[in-house]
């Protein structure tokens, strides 16, 4: 991920996320950890919105293994985040997305972030291939960083 700012145009696709009384912290801001929850809400729910992700029954699942955020400004109740995903690797059994955070109408994001699946058996929890259904859908996902019309 690059140091410099995206815009929301960067982004193959953005969700927006409402925030709750509950994410402010005793600073007077949303707390670091729902930055991490705010990625995961907006990768996840891309998938099930496109019927990829089945929580009880799916045979083959992601597993979170690396995430990062970069604050930039702060975000408080009750703002409405815009999340930013796009897919920057896509491996035999991993993907890597990178996402953006942006506080109500802002075009600069608030947070920046990375997060990576790996495929893995459910049962077994051994790395499986990326399922194709998934893999052709992520292609839609994939970008170079650069400014895209695709939502």
């Amino acid at each position: 991920m690059t140091d410099t700012a995206d815009t929301r145009a960067h982004y193959a696709h953005c969700t927006t996320i409402d925030t709750r009384w509950m994410d402010n912290d005793a600073y007077g801001h949303v707390n670091n950890v729902v930055y991490y929850s705010f990625f995961d809400t907006a990768v996840n729910r891309w998938l099930i919105e496109r019927g990829l992700l089945d929580i009880a029954g799916s045979d083959a699942i992601g597993l979170v293994v690396e995430t990062q955020c970069r604050y930039r400004s702060p975000i408080t109740f009750p703002d409405r985040v815009t999340a930013g995903v796009r897919v920057v690797h896509l491996g035999r059994s991993s993907v890597r997305y990178e996402l953006a955070l942006f506080r109500n109408d802002d075009d600069v994001p608030a947070a920046t972030g990375h997060f990576v699946h790996v495929y893995v058996d459910r049962a077994s929890r051994t790395s499986v291939p990326i399922p194709d259904a998934v893999r052709q859908a992520l292609e839609g996902l994939r970008t170079s960083s650069s400014p895209s019309s695709t939502t």
